[in-house]
């Protein structure tokens, strides 16, 4: 394996890692688990990947650091065996990692602020600001205005 590939598998694992914290993370398993299929990986793999994130998401402050340095280095022998294993996966492998970073970058790119307020007047149920809510239920009881006071 070059070096360039090297820095690149080493870059892509960590940010794997860094996506498996983030709501991109289910775009994300999709384009390793599609790469997986291709390069005849063992099945055990994207189950690993699973439990790997559950670990992550599970792990407290002070151990998440080492728990996702840990992961970060496994994924990257991974993929360095991967592509080390056979030479026309390079190409394959270098598509991968480059939509996993772009991924990240619009992942951090999408992150901001939001302050919402609601003023003038009571609200007596949810209140829903957003830019889109689709497939969203309320199972309330109603309740006769006379019976608010």
């Amino acid at each position: 394996m070059d070096s360039e590939l090297a820095v690149l598998v080493a870059s892509g694992a960590t940010t794997l890692v860094s996506l498996m914290v983030t709501d991109s993370w289910t775009h994300a398993r999709e384009l390793v688990g599609r790469y997986l299929t291709r390069t005849g990986a063992d099945p055990g793999t994207f189950d690993d990947l699973q439990d790997a994130r559950t670990r992550l998401l599970g792990a407290d402050a002070t151990e998440r650091e080492r728990t996702a340095r840990e992961i970060s280095r496994r994924y990257g022998a991974r993929l360095r065996r991967l592509a080390e294993a056979d030479d026309d996966s390079d190409e394959a492998l270098r598509a991968l990692l480059t939509s996993l970073l772009q991924l990240s970058a619009s992942a951090t790119d999408s992150r901001r602020t939001v302050d919402n307020r609601i003023s003038g007047g009571v609200q007596h149920g949810p209140v829903i600001q957003s830019g889109s809510v689709a497939g969203l239920t309320f199972h309330m009881d109603h309740v006769d205005r006379a019976d608010r006071q």
